[in-house]
């Protein structure tokens, strides 16, 4: 039985905002009306970001929408969720994110393949102006390369 399904949410923003510098597989701690709503595709991490609390890293701002065959024991659409990592890695993360300048993004969210929700989480650094147009500048470069291929 293959319970991996297509839900694979990308923060396409991050990568343009971002230096992404190291990435970390991560579960979630959910409840049952959440890991429903998150099957059928109803999340959104574009503006979520992650943070230290009581020495846990959580993901705040996630929007998973309320699930609609779920009762009065529906969650909070916005609430902070703790994220599942290794003592050696949240150790790692918290040296790393009290730098200045660094900070925890979340990148996509997935189905593995056991079935579990899981998030994968960059540490990153901040662009700066010029850095967002060379990338722009880049990625319009590769098109017209590979619209000219295509004629060719």
């Amino acid at each position: 039985m293959n319970l991996s399904s297509d839900i694979n949410v990308k923060n396409k923003k991050a990568y343009f905002e971002y230096h992404i510098l190291d990435k970390y597989i991560a579960g979630i701690s959910l409840l049952g009306t959440e890991i429903k709503s998150i099957r059928s595709g109803k999340v959104n991490i574009n503006d979520s970001f992650c943070s230290f609390l009581d020495g846990d890293l959580h993901i705040r701002n996630m929007h998973i929408s309320e699930y609609s065959h779920g009762s009065f024991y529906n969650h909070e659409a916005r609430r902070d969720r703790k994220l599942l990592l290794t003592k050696k890695e949240l150790k790692k993360l918290l040296v790393k994110g009290e730098e200045r300048g660094y900070t925890i993004v979340p990148l996509r969210m997935f189905i593995s393949s056991r079935g579990f929700a899981k998030l994968e989480i960059a540490l990153a650094q901040g662009k700066k102006d010029f850095d967002k147009r060379d990338t722009i500048k880049d990625r319009e470069n590769k098109r017209e390369l590979d619209r000219v291929m295509k004629r060719g």
